[in-house]
């Protein structure tokens, strides 16, 4: 496989900078003159918009700069790319950041797209839902490496531990998610009912149904009305915050969230998501489950997603007032600190413990 050392990041065909390998180590990136005219920051606080070649430090994403490392397949997307390459007698995790985003390609999620290519050998044939979730099982479970290339290319480099496929139908596009080898075999039904109780405590999720009765989908939020492709970036990007080991609070999220969509209806609901996350035990809320996206010229929040009651890690990833597990009282702090009156912190405490309180 080819040694590429830089790639063009392109925009809906637009070039907006050139990334590279600036040593052996960390990657470079320096935005297109023709973007610095009219384009916009990819990274308000990390690649602000102006001259100059950005260097990228080595940690936390081993020399990728945030708002690329978020194109990278993550989770599942990763495990089966890695099972690729190794079938192909090529070690994936030597590759370079410039690399891996060659082999993403159009490829990735968000509107952020690399050249050249370096194209890997996919199969593309229509298979069932319930195909595809077996195909799934029987590779997580190593039972076998048939049908790698097809679920990755299903795939379409989506993070997370869940398997995942992207569904074209006539009313859209969903993200559709299977059950892993240790899922219950009803978590479709169980995400399906956590998304309806979010709804009713005032978060705002994208539109969700059940394919077939069991299988969980969400239409993508990534996508336009018109089907272009937006330019998105999770709270892990835009602060160079590592998921491991997590250390976001969400304080920083707050601020955040303030920062960029200078609305304070999206700090308020941002504070909702945290409350939610609290009662609802959703402890899996680390910096690449919140994302913002920009588009008719400004940066606004995502709708939330990835809602599950997942207390595996025995306390929030991230943390409220920097504890994990949290009071009430820590949860008013931080709405306070960046400006909520406590009355309206309560009120929403209230309003969404109240939905909570008999279904969770």
């Amino acid at each position: 496989m080819k040694d590429v050392r830089a790639v063009s990041v392109m925009y809906h065909g637009r070039r907006v900078g050139t990334l590279s390998m600036g040593n052996r180590y960390c990657c470079q990136f320096e935005y297109d003159k023709e973007w610095l005219n009219d384009g916009f920051s990819i990274s308000p606080l990390l690649l602000p918009l102006k001259t100059g070649l950005f260097t990228a430090d080595y940690h936390p994403f081993n020399g990728n700069f945030g708002i690329f490392e978020d194109s990278l397949p993550g989770g599942y997307g990763e495990y089966l790319l890695q099972k690729m390459m190794r079938r192909e007698g090529i070690d994936y995790r030597s590759f370079s950041p410039v690399q891996r985003l060659s082999i993403v390609g159009n490829l990735g999620m968000g509107a952020l797209c690399y050249v050249p290519e370096t194209k890997v050998a996919l199969s593309f044939r229509e298979a069932t839902l319930d195909e595809m979730q077996q195909m799934a099982l029987d590779v997580l479970s190593e039972k076998t490496e048939d049908n790698i290339d097809l679920l990755f290319s299903g795939s379409c480099n989506s993070g997370g531990v869940r398997p995942k496929s992207i569904v074209h139908t006539e009313d859209g596009h969903w993200l559709v998610k299977f059950r892993h080898t240790y899922d219950p075999k009803d978590i479709g039904r169980q995400e399906f009912h956590y998304n309806e109780l979010a709804r009713r405590a005032g978060i705002e999720v994208p539109e969700f149904k059940l394919f077939e009765g069991k299988y969980f989908a969400t239409r993508r939020f990534d996508i336009g009305s018109q089907g272009e492709r937006l330019h998105m970036a999770t709270a892990s990007a835009l602060l160079n915050e590592p998921i491991r080991p997590p250390k976001m609070d969400y304080h920083t999220l707050l601020q955040l969230t303030g920062y960029l969509t200078q609305s304070a209806d999206a700090v308020e609901q941002q504070f909702r998501r945290m409350v939610f996350n609290h009662y609802a035990r959703n402890f899996d809320d680390h910096a690449r489950n919140f994302s913002f996206i920009y588009t008719d010229g400004r940066w606004r929040l995502s709708p939330a997603y990835d809602l599950t009651n997942d207390q595996t890690l025995g306390e929030h990833a991230t943390t409220i007032n920097f504890k994990g597990k949290p009071t009430d009282e820590d949860m008013i702090t931080i709405g306070m600190n960046i400006k909520m009156s406590r009355q309206r912190c309560q009120q929403i405490i209230e309003e969404v413990r109240n939905v909570l309180k008999e279904d969770i």
